[in-house]
Formats: C-alpha cells, sequence, structure tokens
C-alpha cells in the first residue's frame, strides 16, 4: 500500500500459448543535442534513417506483434519519409511536451487491443540484438510486472551539488545503467502512467520510475554494452563507422521455381492473386516469385531450400500462404544480424502479363521482408514461344537475393 492506495504486485498472463507483445518507440523528442538540420531520429545511419534501423529490430522480431511509434506534431513528412513499410506498424500517434506524455499518449492508442506485454524503447537506440528483446518479454511473462536491461557501473560515480562540490560516493556495485527496451504488463504500465499524469508528476526520466512511483517493484536483467544511445554528434559518427564494418559479410544467392498450369482462375505471383485463365498444380499456393525469393535468400544463408524448411510431405503446407515462406527466410536473416542488399526477381511466362501488376508485387514483398521498395527488383520476359513457357505449359521465376551480414568479410 502506498499513499495513493493499493496496488498490484503480481501479474498473471492471460491464459494463452504465449501473451501478445506490443512494441512502442519513443521518437516525439527534438534530438537537439545531436546537432543537425532534422530530429536525430530521421537522421541517417549507413543510408537509412535511425528510426527505421530501430523499429526494424522489432518488426522483424518474432514474438512481437505489433509496433507503435510516438512521434513529434511536426514530423508526420519525416516520418513517411524514413519509414519501411510492414504489416506490424501501426500509424503513428502525436506524444506530448515530455516523455511522460508520449508514453502515455501511445498505451492510449494501443488501448481497444491491449497486448499483454508492452515494450517501450528509445528511438535512438538502433543496435539492440534480438536476444535483449527476448529476454526483456521473458521477464515479464514469467510474472514480473516490471523488467528492464542494465549495465553494472564500471566508474566511481560521485554526488555533487551545485557548485561542483562532491557530497558523496555511492557504492558503485549497487548501482545499474539503465537502458531500453524496458518491458512492463501493459495494463499495470498504462494504470501507472494515468495515475501520475493525475498527481501531475510528470519529470521522471524512464518508465521503471513511473513504476516504482506507484509502488510496484522493477526487475533489472543484465542489458548490452552495444545498445547505446545516440545522443551527441560524435555518437551519430561512431554509429556510421560501427554499422559500416559490421556489416563486411556479402552473400549473393540464386533461386529458381517453376509449376505447370492446371485448371483454375488465379496464379499468386510475389504475393499477389492475379486473374488468368489458368491456374497451378502445387502443395502450396504455387508463388514462383516467392519461393524463387525465398530459395535465393536461404541461400545466402547457406541453410538449405524452401523444401528443408517446409517439406511437400507436410501436410500443414498444403495450400499455404507462400508469404509465410519468405518471411521465415527474412526472421532468419534477422536473426544472424543480417539485412537484405538487393532482390532482383525476373518472372518467365508467355502470361499472364507482369508488367501491371509489377508495382503491387514489389510494394507486397517489400512489406513482408521489411525493406524498402528500392531494394525489390521485378521484371519479366518470355522464352519467346520456346520450352515448356513458351508452350504456355507454365510459368518459372529467377531471384538473386544479395545479403549483408557481420563479419570478417572472408
Amino acid at each position: 500500500m502506498n499513499a495513493l492506495g493499493k496496488t498490484l504486485k503480481t501479474w498473471t498472463p492471460r491464459m494463452r500459448s504465449q501473451p501478445s507483445v506490443a512494441a512502442l518507440i519513443v521518437a516525439a523528442g527534438r534530438g537537439t543535442r545531436a546537432g543537425g538540420n532534422v530530429p536525430k531520429q530521421y537522421r541517417s545511419i549507413a543510408g537509412r534513417p535511425l528510426l527505421d534501423r530501430t523499429v526494424e529490430a522489432f518488426r522483424l522480431h518474432d514474438r512481437v506483434a505489433r509496433v507503435l511509434v510516438v512521434i513529434g506534431e511536426d514530423d508526420h513528412s519525416f516520418y513517411a519519409a524514413a519509414m519501411t513499410p510492414s504489416d506490424k506498424l501501426l500509424a503513428p500517434v502525436v506524444g506530448g511536451a515530455v516523455r511522460q506524455a508520449s508514453v502515455l499518449a501511445g498505451l492510449e492508442a494501443l488501448a481497444d487491443t491491449a497486448p499483454d506485454i508492452v515494450l517501450v524503447h528509445d528511438a535512438a537506440r538502433p543496435f539492440l540484438s534480438a536476444g535483449l528483446i527476448a529476454t526483456a518479454i521473458e521477464s515479464v511473462s514469467r510474472g514480473a510486472l516490471s523488467a528492464v536491461p542494465g549495465l553494472a557501473v564500471v566508474d566511481t560515480i560521485k554526488v555533487v551539488d551545485g557548485d561542483g562540490r562532491v557530497t558523496g560516493t555511492p557504492d558503485r556495485a549497487t548501482l545499474r545503467a539503465i537502458q531500453t527496451p524496458q518491458a512492463f504488463a501493459y495494463a499495470a504500465l498504462r494504470e501507472a502512467h494515468r495515475r501520475a499524469a493525475i498527481a501531475g508528476i510528470a519529470a521522471l526520466t524512464d518508465d521503471a520510475a513511473v513504476m516504482e512511483w506507484a509502488g510496484h517493484a522493477v526487475a533489472v536483467f543484465p542489458g548490452e554494452p552495444g545498445n547505446v544511445k545516440l545522443t551527441h554528434p560524435e555518437d551519430f559518427d561512431a554509429a556510421e563507422r560501427r554499422m559500416q564494418a559490421a556489416m563486411n559479410d556479402v552473400r549473393v544467392g540464386q533461386g529458381y521455381d517453376v509449376h505447370a498450369f492446371a485448371e483454375g482462375d488465379h496464379v499468386w505471383l510475389g504475393g499477389v492473386r492475379i486473374a488468368h485463365d489458368r491456374g497451378v498444380i502445387a502443395h502450396s499456393d504455387g508463388d514462383v516469385v516467392l519461393h524463387a525469393a525465398t530459395d535465393a535468400i536461404l541461400g545466402a544463408l547457406a541453410d538449405g531450400d524452401i523444401g528443408t524448411h517446409f517439406p511437400p510431405s507436410d501436410v500443414q503446407w498444403k495450400g499455404a500462404s507462400s508469404d509465410h515462406f519468405l518471411a521465415h527466410a527474412a526472421r532468419l536473416l534477422a536473426d544472424r544480424g543480417g539485412r537484405l542488399a538487393m532482390l532482383d526477381v525476373t518472372v518467365v511466362c508467355e502470361a499472364p502479363k507482369i508488367g501491371p501488376h509489377r508495382e503491387a508485387i514489389r510494394a507486397r514483398m517489400a512489406a513482408i521482408l521489411g525493406v524498402g521498395l528500392d531494394r525489390i527488383a521485378i521484371k519479366a520476359t518470355t522464352s519467346e514461344k520456346m520450352g515448356f513457357t513458351g508452350r504456355r505449359e507454365g510459368l518459372a521465376a529467377l531471384a538473386l537475393a544479395t545479403i549483408r551480414l557481420p563479419g570478417d568479410g572472408a
């Protein structure tokens, strides 16, 4: 019991195999200490906006169902230009004048379909790992209301007064430098923020402090030294060097797929349903574009092929959408700390015509893979009426995927 009433000390997630998880990315600040003529979260690192890099870690994580970004009131155009489309990414919400107000705005925006767990993360921390996200989720899944990553303090810390005189030296063994993502039971965090707002408490510097103020215990799990927050110009210079040096294992993989025509009224190409006077013979939906693209990424990873991961003998994949296969390859790439540099696909068929559907296919594949349109190329050709495609017996697709992985470049 605290001064504001009884608080909930334990939490039991709703009965389900896994609790639902949403990520809330705080990006409403101006970041003036970083310099530049745009808010720091929209500055580019190694060719991509900082915010997009940060969000990528969550939208590619298989435990995170939704991602919501809280932005500044005047930042809609910056946001639209920066972000890679994703089915997980919700429309942004506008934050407040201080961090607490921004987080509360985000929490309220999630209320209609409230998650069990919410992860709150700083937009300026792009180097977190998938493992850190998983640890944060598991810490709350096991029953804690709040869990935050922290690093042991290695420097001696001094407390000073307004004149710069030392007034104390705390025991650094009891100190932790706290990072994000911070994980919470969604309902408990929203209630704590609401109460703090009503009480006029607005100067707390992170969400763990809001939970502490509300009387809840906060657990600390090990953070990551590389999970730094970009604040000053030199931080961005270091981040640029880090990104360029880290992603120096460049690989190329190829993929090929073919399906014969059969009775039907449509084909699937690149995740888009296209009307046609024939269908295809296939175990899944027979999408030659997505199958070839999946094999190209798996080839670049040296991780088998589509049949290895999704055996045709497994009945669960009968009639399945090939979106699942390509998304799986993207997750494997993300789990290795890699990213897709380019995917180039050529469709070979006499019909249907690909041109009218090219941009829809590019957009769908970019959404599945979590990359920009500029990383997806779709071309089409015929075989000049030669061979099985020329005889209109089927269609084929060839794909080349270029990926970048962390490594020594050997």
